[in-house]
């Protein structure tokens, strides 16, 4: 364990912050981040505005503000015009620094925001390629790319990224110089994500079998991250090890298919769709896994799943995209496998479920994400850049 991180430090800041939705109402990777980083920030006494799209009220005598500038619901033109309009209300005139986190907000804003201030940009993923993905045409992605994403690129004077995959996206699809770039991973919240349950404490709390060989994972149902390939991974896997059970936490305009997947495949006892799995069951899930996988085809920058996993003791599986094995890889290499494929996710399974790979224990996996991914001590590095 390592020692207690000493609070930011001080004297206290003023940071306004422009993200998208609002954790757990809108539960993303985005939000999430969004939501811990402030909330480090302000419990270290600096002041926070934060504007979004479907926000709530902010809390009485909070150091963090809230301004929701859209609703969530409403067509882009509409949230484009709301942004700006409630964007002039609020004066930022006299912030320390200016954080921005998703490219599409803040673009209707770049011109009313304070020029002394320098503007770090807190990049997440390239959004034009990851809708192309998804299945947008290629020129809407052109546009994404070049009317939204570059326009406000330009005008930053620095960011962050969570692994240095994404910041070789940024550097090469952006042309932003590698000087203005920060690799900062992201941060677990180790009073939530932590191995305070036994695995049958876990699994009676969640009613799920205690004789059964379990993998976790929690996903949206996209393309991109593979749980298509996941299926006929357990598909193969199965007449070796007849009790595995895969539990898939998420929603997403896929799933319909991919239970029409399990059904093929003749999975329908060793496969259960959670759906949206309440934030506070999250921690549960991973303790009463024997794994988490993590199948991603493309685009994964970080990966905050696989430190929320290891946080609570349980060994995750990646396969070698984006920002995950930049996790894994220093810990225990043996979890990433070779390729994204369906075969190869099937063989490294089988190999840590038959013994010939030997998993880390529960103690190592969150001593690991302790050391590495306090939030406490992210949220230390991420101000400094902020106030840079």
């Amino acid at each position: 364990m390592e020692e207690k991180q000493e609070n930011i430090a001080s004297p206290s800041a003023s940071i306004f912050c422009l993200g998208l939705g609002w954790f757990p109402k809108t539960p993303g990777g985005l939000e999430r981040y969004i939501y811990e980083l402030t909330q480090q920030l302000v419990a270290n006494q600096d002041k926070v505005e934060l504007c979004g799209v479907g926000l709530p009220d902010t809390e009485p005598n909070s150091l963090l503000k809230l301004y929701n500038l859209a609703s969530a619901d409403s067509p882009i033109w509409q949230r484009f015009l709301s942004i700006r309009r409630n964007f002039r209300k609020i004066n930022i005139n006299k912030v320390d620094a200016i954080n921005l986190h998703f490219a599409l907000y803040s673009f209707p804003i770049m011109d009313l925001l304070p020029k002394e201030v320098p503007i770090t940009f807190n990049f997440h993923g390239p959004w034009a390629w990851e809708s192309q993905a998804e299945g947008v045409n290629k020129l809407t992605v052109s546009l994404k790319q070049s009317l939204i994403e570059k326009r406000v690129y330009s005008q930053c004077d620095r960011f962050i990224v969570l692994s240095k995959a994404f910041g070789n996206i940024l550097h090469k699809n952006y042309q932003i110089n590698w000087d203005k770039i920060h690799v900062i991973p992201g941060g677990v919240n180790l009073n939530k994500f932590q191995p305070n349950l036994s695995v049958y404490e876990a699994r009676e709390k969640l009613k799920w079998s205690q004789s059964r060989q379990i993998i976790f994972t929690s996903r949206r149902l996209v393309h991109r991250v593979g749980i298509d390939k996941l299926l006929s991974a357990l598909a193969i896997i199965k007449p070796r090890i007849p009790d595995v059970w895969l539990a898939i936490a998420g929603r997403g305009y896929l799933q319909t298919t991919l239970q029409q997947q399990v059904r093929e495949l003749g999975l329908n006892d060793h496969v259960k769709f959670l759906g949206f799995l309440p934030d506070e069951l999250l921690p549960v899930a991973y303790q009463a896994a024997n794994l988490t996988v993590m199948p991603s085809q493309s685009f994964e920058g970080f990966g905050l799943a696989i430190v929320e996993s290891l946080a609570c003791g349980t060994p995750v599986v990646c396969t070698p995209v984006g920002g995950m094995p930049e996790i894994i890889k220093p810990f225990s290499p043996d979890l990433i496998t070779a390729d994204c494929e369906a075969v190869t996710i099937a063989e490294k399974l089988e190999q840590l479920f038959l013994g010939k790979i030997s998993k880390p224990s529960r103690k190592l996996c969150h001593q690991y994400a302790v050391e590495n991914f306090n939030w406490d001590k992210i949220a230390q590095q991420v101000r400094q850049i902020l106030l840079a």
